[in-house]
């Protein structure tokens, strides 16, 4: 599926100068431990770059080997289990219904394919033990592709775009920003908000201002959701909260549970793009990647995403 990327209104703002030029106990970042981290995570991408070239023939030659298909595993079962968390407008719950834009557009491809899908909720930072443990079939929920990801599963087609978020009290927005030193930041344990944030994912290309830079000196707690890092910040319990802004814009601001809070994204952290994970290797990626083409070509995808406000941030 040829890709197409359109970004809404507001991450064009967020990120215009990149498009100019390109559970545990409170941990405290150092500028020096960021900057070893950061050089640490330089040398590892280059790693996946060099292998990168390769890694769709591995794949190829790890289902060859084996002898199984992921799909007949699938399609014997008669459903594909999905693993999610709960965060608007992804995979979240109204009035008793499991709804959203991953949560509609998988419901989506699993008709076309002709098996059901069975939704579990499950821990993000345990999301790749699960798949390969075959607790779950797949990651469809907001997963930000990154190199290593790549490296350790099969990732579909890109169809979404994101970008990182700051969420805080919209009376504190000015200080915080001007000064993050000493204050206590949550994200979701395993999440790309976390990785950048330690540094442990690199910046690229499209990165203005490096968040391991940004948040060095700071308290760091990780929670184990983005919804979580929502919950703590509204608290008081923590300063500030770094979040999918496809997540933040949703669920912050005028008319949610949050009305005292508020979006920042004037510091871009770089652009990153969701993708579904499945087994390193499987066949079944291919197969999700042609269905949503077919969704595409029908109208479908674009409905779903009329339907939560996601239309502008489509990868087409």
């Amino acid at each position: 599926m040829k890709m197409k990327k359109v970004l809404s209104a507001v991450l064009v703002t967020a990120m215009a100068a990149s498009m100019a030029a390109c559970g545990g106990n409170s941990t405290s970042t150092t500028a020096a431990a960021a900057e070893s981290t950061t050089a640490a995570a330089a040398s590892s991408e280059n790693e996946s770059m060099e292998s990168e070239a390769t890694s769709e023939a591995e794949e190829t030659t790890e289902v060859a080997a084996s002898g199984d298909s992921d799909w007949a595993y699938i399609e014997g079962k008669g459903k594909m289990t999905i693993g999610v968390t709960m965060f608007a407008p992804m995979n979240y719950e109204e009035n008793g219904e499991l709804i959203g834009f991953d949560t509609e557009l998988a419901k989506a491809v699993c008709e076309k394919i002709g098996v059901e899908a069975d939704f579990i909720e499950i821990n993000w930072d345990s999301k790749e033990i699960e798949l390969n443990s075959k607790n779950i079939d797949c990651i469809w929920n907001g997963m930000c592709i990154t190199e290593e990801r790549k490296q350790n599963m099969s990732v579909s087609d890109p169809y979404l775009l994101n970008t990182q978020a700051l969420v805080m009290k919209a009376d504190r927005e000015d200080a915080i920003m001007a000064d993050v030193t000493g204050l206590t930041v949550v994200a979701e344990q395993g999440s790309t908000g976390e990785g950048k944030l330690l540094g442990d994912i690199p910046d690229d290309e499209t990165v203005v201002v490096s968040p391991s830079e940004f948040f060095a000196g700071v308290n760091y707690t990780p929670v184990d959701s983005m919804a979580k890092a929502l919950m703590e910040v509204k608290a008081g319990t923590a300063d500030l909260a770094i979040v999918d802004s496809v997540c933040a814009l949703a669920m912050v601001g005028e008319g949610t549970e949050y009305s005292d809070m508020v979006v920042n994204m004037d510091n871009n952290f770089g652009e990153q793009e969701y993708g579904i994970a499945f087994r390193k290797g499987s066949d079944t990626t291919e197969k999700v990647n042609a269905a949503i083409a077919e969704l595409y070509s029908e109208g479908v995808v674009e409905q779903i995403a009329a339907k939560y406000g996601l239309t502008d941030i489509l990868i087409k």
